[in-house]
């Protein structure tokens, strides 16, 4: 995803035995210029960030827009305290499947560039803009489209919305959800309709159901 939306790396670390992956090989003869390093598997191991390492490794810049926001009317997404990794990077995932242009992460969310946020996110950081440590609520503030808090209870359908303009989404803490001061920020807040059986949904999980919901209504220009 990196080399084919940015370009190459600074550096490519491949461990002996993964030299031998023909996927490996061709994707340095493809590179000629890509600067590259073996290292043996013992050494690489040690390295990895990975406790099962596919036998290859990457050094890159984190590209420039991830840690200055600029507040536009892009559709995007906006992470209160999300602190799963897991489920930070399923939602950059997601983020990038529905259309959204900027992801925003705010203070105390697990960190967008760690490894298991990357693993998760399958190389969708690349066609993002993602910004960390944002003050959200000043980024609420400044939002010129419809900003809409994702909560459990009091709230519309998200089925009864209608989504035209552009918009923030909010999703909210594993546990708490979005906070009292950023739903207050938010022009409305809606809620997914579920079975009585299940309490709530998984915050990434919900996060892409609305993120599904507003590409499917804009696909089809309206709801269908």
């Amino acid at each position: 995803a990196y080399l084919q939306r940015i370009g190459l790396p600074e550096l490519l670390v491949v461990s002996e035995s993964g030299l031998m992956s023909d996927e490996i090989q061709q994707l340095i003869k493809a590179h000629g210029d890509l600067a590259t390093l073996c290292l043996k598997d013992s050494l690489f191991k040690e390295v990895s960030p990975s406790d099962t390492p596919a036998g290859i490794l990457s050094l890159i810049a984190i590209p420039e827009n991830s840690n200055h926001p600029s507040i536009g009317i892009s559709d995007c997404i906006a992470l209160d305290v999300m602190q799963d990794a897991g489920n930070v990077g399923t939602v950059i995932r997601s983020a990038l499947a529905f259309g959204i242009e900027d992801v925003y992460l705010g203070v105390g969310c697990a960190g967008a560039w760690t490894p298991k946020v990357l693993r998760a996110a399958q190389g969708a950081h690349f066609g993002l803009r993602i910004h960390e440590r944002v003050d959200l609520a000043a980024m609420l503030m400044n939002y010129k489209g419809t900003k809409i808090a994702t909560v459990v209870d009091g709230a519309v359908s998200l089925y009864s919305m209608t989504f035209k303009k552009p918009t923030a989404w909010v999703i909210g803490n594993e546990g708490q959800g979005v906070s009292p001061a950023l739903v207050d920020l938010c022009d409305c807040r809606v809620t997914i309709p579920m079975s009585k059986e299940c309490e709530s949904l998984n915050a990434a999980v919900a996060a892409s159901i609305c993120l599904s919901e507003m590409a499917r209504q804009k696909e089809c220009h309206g709801p269908c």
